[in-house]
């Protein structure tokens, strides 16, 4: 057996076994998680998932990138009204307030749609029929990472 026959032979059979990957070959950006972490129903009965994700869009982004551990940081944004409506992309205004000391702006970004809105088709993150992205990103305004306190 010449040597490519050699690597060739164990690269597909292992390609058999385990089968292709959760994301299609073309996807341009990282596998994602799409179970959902927490929901929430804003005001016009949206039900919003925060989903896994990963560290682009979701729980595993905004909990790492921004500092935000809780459900209830999401949940009190999403109990307002919608701010800012720009096609299926919704922007929640909230505060995260330390009793006598300090409020802060925060702001949670909804994808409220099937799929991302990425320019190139591959670069789009899709759920199955019926359901929504939800949330994409929770932070506070103005910093890249929110105080530990809103945790509280």
């Amino acid at each position: 057996m010449n040597t490519k026959k050699k690597f060739l032979a164990p690269a597909l059979a292992a390609f058999l076994l385990i089968g292709p990957a959760i994301e299609p070959a073309n996807a341009a950006h990282p596998p994602w998680n799409q179970k959902t972490k927490c929901e929430a129903k804003d005001p016009d009965g949206r039900r919003i998932p925060t989903r896994y994700g990963n560290s682009h869009l979701g729980w595993n982004h905004l909990s790492g990138k921004h500092n935000v551990k809780k459900c209830a940081f999401i949940t009190s944004a999403l109990n307002g009204d919608v701010d800012e409506e720009h096609g299926p992309r919704l922007v929640y205004y909230g505060n995260a307030v330390r009793p006598g000391k300090k409020v802060i702006k925060t702001r949670v970004i909804v994808q409220y749609a099937r799929q991302t809105n990425e320019k190139k088709k591959e670069d789009r993150y899709t759920v199955k029929k019926g359901e929504v992205i939800g949330v994409i990103t929770a932070y506070c305004y103005g910093m890249n990472k929110c105080p530990h306190w809103v945790n509280e």
